[in-house]
């Protein structure tokens, strides 16, 4: 798929994709024959699970450790996953966080009546 494509099904700007390729966070582009990039479904998975660390609110940097991880391949599983558990538990917390405030807002909303 083309860049055009790719933006389109995941909600990124062709600019954004190329900074992402730019600064490592994902793998330079294969080339068609008239040398324009092209994407696979596998990019796509890719795009997408970086869409949700970024709205989990990860930091690009550690974004970009999990990306080097992930190019590194074999052997690094371990620590991918530790990664992703500790992102995790940081998420969690912030979903209880968030719950509450939604319980004090429900509340001062039921507050002001029909």
């Amino acid at each position: 798929m083309k860049i055009s494509d790719l933006a389109a099904r995941t909600g990124l700007t062709a600019h954004t994709i190329r900074y992402y390729e730019r600064i490592g966070l994902m793998p330079a582009a294969q080339r068609d024959r008239s040398g324009h990039r092209a994407y696979d479904e596998r990019t796509l998975v890719w795009v997408e699970f970086l869409g949700h660390l970024k709205t989990t609110g990860m930091p690009i940097r550690d974004m970009l450790d999990y990306a080097r991880l992930r190019a590194a391949g074999a052997g690094t599983e371990g620590q991918r996953k530790a990664m992703l558990a500790r992102h995790r538990d940081a998420v969690a917390l912030r979903v209880v966080a968030l719950t509450e405030c939604l319980d004090v807002l429900d509340a001062k909303i039921a507050g002001y009546g029909d």
